[in-house]
């Protein structure tokens, strides 16, 4: 059998929030493995520039894959830029793509927010997380479908995100979370509501099904989850915010 090459991924750039802006689409290299950039993560990555986030921030990216988000993050004018992942792969080629670009970021293997220090905090945080239904509630270990199987509902790591970002961010900071509307944003903002953050939907998209979802669709639609005949998915980028002043307590932080 042979082994999957690496890739070097130069995507396009689609418009901005802000037109004013400069798209930021930096060519990553994608080892086996890994994440797969596509377009919820330009989405976001558009989201964190056309708003301003970055610049002057220390930020964080959770679930990194090749680095993307934390690379343009960096480009941007962070002042200091964290990206985080479970995969050993991931963090290699994060490693690889920041020196590409000439770009500092810190990078650390780990569960979510698990290997911060203790009370670490920043002024944004960005995540492009795994969301897509499975047929099976264990995530996937050793394999490519663990870049984006995330359980029955596809909220496994979307929900533990939701309950711990609070804890993560300073005041008057943002968390900018993408995923499929597949996996339910009403439940996502309901959630970062109940933590204590307030939430906006900052940008949409509509995407034909890729390989992942149009191989599952009929599953998908035995469970009612996408409609007889839907071919597309809405990608929906969301901000939520920590009020300036807000102390309210978040159980289970890094669980």
């Amino acid at each position: 059998m042979t082994a999957e090459p690496a890739e070097v991924v130069a995507p396009s750039a689609p418009p901005l929030l802000d037109p004013t802006v400069g798209a930021l689409r930096p060519s990553l290299l994608r080892l086996p493995g890994c994440y797969p950039v596509q377009a919820d993560t330009w989405l976001l990555a558009d989201a964190m520039c056309g708003l301003g986030l970055a610049a002057g921030a220390r930020v964080l990216d959770v679930c990194t894959g090749t680095g993307a988000l934390a690379v343009v993050a960096a480009l941007a004018g962070a002042a200091e830029v964290t990206a985080v992942d479970l995969s050993l792969r991931s963090a290699a080629a994060t490693r690889v793509n920041a020196r590409r670009h000439g770009a500092s970021v810190r990078v650390l293997r780990g569960d979510l927010f698990a290997p911060l220090d203790e009370g670490e905090t920043f002024d944004l945080i960005v995540s492009n997380p795994p969301y897509v239904p499975s047929r099976s509630a264990d995530l996937p270990r050793h394999t490519l479908g663990r870049c984006w199987d995330a359980g029955f509902d596809g909220r496994m790591l979307v929900d533990r995100i939701c309950a711990q970002a609070h804890d993560r961010l300073a005041p008057g900071g943002s968390l900018l979370l993408v995923h499929s509307t597949v996996t339910d944003e009403v439940r996502t903002m309901a959630k970062l509501q109940d933590s204590g953050l307030e939430v906006d939907v900052v940008s949409r998209q509509t995407e034909p099904f890729g390989p992942v979802m149009r191989s599952r669709a009929e599953h998908l639609r035995s469970r009612g989850l996408i409609a007889s005949d839907q071919s597309e998915e809405g990608l929906v980028v969301l901000r939520a915010t920590r009020p300036i002043g807000s102390t309210q307590p978040v159980t289970g932080a890094d669980s």
